[in-house]
């Protein structure tokens, strides 16, 4: 197989073409050939010497794939040979074949292409558990969204829009802002030229927002605490700006906020196939019938995704990144 490898950490002219002896999938395994890879915060850490695979995973960059299933491995039960389908992996998605758990492959919805089918699980499945399970979200809620154009956040606002709630974004630019508009935000702030937490306790009249998604980390979370409603919750994904800052318990006591957060990739295949389960149910008929896709803003060839990464460093994009063998 083709592939991708990262020679040593560093910038993204580490990420070097290579072949490889074709994987081979094991017990309850199924081998895909990929169709396109999506490109994620976690590669450019990984990358980067942030980030290591888990212990057993592919050194392989890429976290999510779509493709044409090809081989099964023992055990398999539920995939057949030719199914179009997306799953999470927890590496080796840069290639022309790439392996992965029955559990967590997904079948590709008919209204979608295998390239946009790329650019769902990371995102789906990591905004599902977070928002939806671990921030309890709930229809009439409202949901602040740190990184409105990022994949998660355009993930995030159209899946929060779907399923009841009101969205407010922060975004670093007028036109990242309108682009959050469109997808289903009530509100959009450019974070350059506003304060935040001003612009969002007058939106929703002093009160503050139920769940605070974010990326950034540890620059924000004052300001994340100061917008929580009374049992806010705030849901930390992303260490962008740094993980260490000092917290006033006093705010968590009075208000009785909860902060939670979570990673995907280390996570057990049985945890991951639970959620494959829960988006089969509760979002892939969103999928399905139109009302949520995901925002694909760019595709290379799986031979330039140092551009691809260089892309996503600049924070340009809108959405999604893939790579096309």
């Amino acid at each position: 197989m083709r592939c991708i490898e990262i020679r040593t950490p560093g910038g993204p002219d580490v990420l070097t073409p290579a072949e490889r002896p074709d994987p081979v999938p094991g017990d309850a395994e199924v081998l895909i050939r990929v169709a396109a890879a999506g490109v994620n915060r976690p590669d450019v850490l990984q990358r980067l010497g942030g980030y290591p695979p888990p212990p057993g995973a592919s050194d392989v960059p890429g976290l999510e794939v779509s493709g044409v299933v090809e081989e099964l491995g023992d055990g398999v039960t539920r995939l057949r040979r030719g199914d179009r389908v997306c799953a999470l992996v927890p590496g080796g998605g840069y290639a022309t074949l790439c392996v992965a758990p029955e559990v967590q492959c997904l079948p590709v919805p008919p209204a979608l292409g295998l390239r946009e089918a790329a650019a769902v699980p990371e995102t789906f499945f990591t905004v599902w558990n977070n928002v939806f399970e671990r921030g309890r979200l709930q229809p009439g809620e409202t949901l602040l969204v740190h990184g409105g154009t990022s994949g998660i956040g355009t993930t995030a606002i159209q899946l929060a829009a779907a399923t009841g709630a009101r969205v407010i974004v922060t975004a670093g630019s007028d036109d990242k802002c309108a682009a959050c508009l469109q997808l289903g935000a009530s509100r959009a702030i450019n974070y350059r030229t506003s304060d935040f937490v001003a612009e969002v306790l007058a939106a929703t009249g002093g009160a503050g927002v139920d769940v605070v998604l974010d990326i950034i980390g540890a620059p924000y979370l004052q300001q994340n605490l100061s917008v929580l409603a009374l049992e806010g919750r705030l849901v930390q994904v992303g260490l962008m700006g740094g993980a260490s800052a000092t917290l006033d318990m006093g705010q968590l006591v009075r208000r009785r906020l909860t902060l939670t957060g979570s990673t995907l990739r280390p996570r057990s295949v049985e945890e991951k196939g639970r959620i494959a389960s829960a988006l089969r149910r509760h979002v892939w008929p969103l999928l399905e019938n139109g009302t949520v896709k995901p925002v694909v803003f760019a595709e290379f060839p799986l031979d330039q995704a140092a551009d691809a990464h260089r892309l996503m460093e600049s924070n340009r994009h809108i959405g999604k990144i893939v790579l096309i063998p």
